[in-house]
């Protein structure tokens, strides 16, 4: 039977990890882009729109905790390099954060461009790569291998489909969220998330250059 301390160091893992993945998918960064790609819907089309976008974001993000080991063994890439990888695009994310701004890496200008002509845009840029971008998928890899087991992987997958859902929830009110705390709140929230994410990022580094370089676990 597992220990008092074993029980709350794996509720600290799986709480670090919900705090880690809404940081990455900055949620607030998302309401002036979705409010922008769906100035011209009804009420109904912008909560139908809110809805595909969090589904989207949520089955890309579970099939990649599920999938993720395989893909990385399948191209031959050992989980120490996707850490450091990983860790320096969530770095750059976050920086792009500290500075309320989006980030190329979540959208190109020339994205944004092209889906202003679209109707469809839920799932592209929306769901992908604007929230369920590159930083999102590194970090659901790399929790998923933290662990093993039935109950590790439900537990992630649970915490994949809370963030999502919370995501819909802000994007289905993004006028009345962004009409009670105003652009300036909006952006403080994002600062806020960066800096989060800045640790996350470091974190994510340190431990695989450990992984590669077991010399520096000395």
């Amino acid at each position: 039977m597992p220990s008092t301390g074993g029980l709350a160091e794996s509720w600290v893992e799986y709480t670090r990890f919900l705090v880690a993945l809404t940081a990455v998918l900055d949620p607030p960064a998302a309401i002036p882009i979705f409010l922008n790609l769906t100035r011209d819907y009804s009420r109904a089309e912008r909560s139908r729109t809110a809805w595909v976008t969090c589904a989207a974001v949520g089955g890309v993000l579970v099939v990649s905790a599920l999938c993720g080991e395989f893909l990385l063994a399948l191209m031959g890439t050992s989980l120490g390099a996707f850490r450091v990888g990983g860790g320096i695009v969530v770095l750059l994310m976050a920086l792009s954060m500290l500075a309320a701004q989006p980030g190329r890496l979540r959208q190109t200008p020339e994205e944004a461009a092209e889906a202003v002509s679209k109707e469809a845009v839920a799932v592209v840029p929306l769901g992908i790569p604007l929230l369920a971008g590159p930083g999102a998928i590194s970090t659901v890899i790399i929790q998923m291998d933290r662990g093993s087991g039935l109950l590790h992987k439900t537990l992630v997958v649970a915490c994949i489909v809370v963030v999502s859902g919370l995501c819909w929830i802000l994007l289905r009110n993004a006028e009345q969220v962004e009409r009670f705390v105003g652009r300036i709140g909006l952006n403080v929230a994002i600062r806020l998330f960066g800096l989060v994410l800045a640790a996350i990022a470091v974190e994510f580094i340190v431990n695989g250059l450990k992984q590669m370089l077991p010399i520096l676990n000395g």
